[in-house]
């Protein structure tokens, strides 16, 4: 398993290594732990410039996924990219009620599942079956925590 980490933002202060830690773990019980994974941390202008590039949304958002492989491509495993706002993390911990850490955790849930084929705007069906992978995942890291109801993951 191979993951790589690039904090790119200093908006934050990120423990890497233990985001990293969080990534290997998530890999393991996923059964994915031959693959590798890449996690960029950014701001909020960093993240807004490349939602726009690639979705066409002029605006930041929280996490963005870029997937490397498709459905014809079982050769490479490399799942993708995940990026990921610090600074928006910090702003929705707190409406979430978490600290920036389990924010953090619970955006690369998010990406990953999402390089994964998960997708909560297919059906509501999709959306409970990523939700509750979600924090069956989350909890493998904060047993028994859960977000306020603002949260939408």
């Amino acid at each position: 398993m191979d993951i790589e980490i690039q904090n790119d933002q200093e908006v934050c202060k990120v423990d890497s290594l233990e985001l990293k830690s969080h990534a290997e773990k998530f890999m393991r019980a996923l059964g994915r732990q031959d693959d590798e994974l890449s996690i960029l941390l950014v701001d909020d202008a960093d993240i807004q410039n490349l939602n726009r590039q690639h979705r066409n949304r002029d605006s930041a958002t929280d996490v963005l996924s870029f997937p490397q492989m498709d459905d014809d491509d079982f050769i490479s495993h490399m799942l993708g990219d995940v990026v990921i706002s610090v600074e928006t993390a910090e702003r929705q911990a707190k409406e979430h009620h978490f600290s920036l850490e389990q924010e953090l955790v619970l955006l690369l849930i998010h990406g990953l599942l999402h390089l994964l084929g998960y997708d909560h705007e297919r059906s509501p069906e999709d959306e409970k079956a990523m939700k509750a992978k979600t924090w069956e995942l989350f909890d493998l890291i904060f047993p028994g925590q859960t977000p306020s109801s603002s949260c939408g993951y």
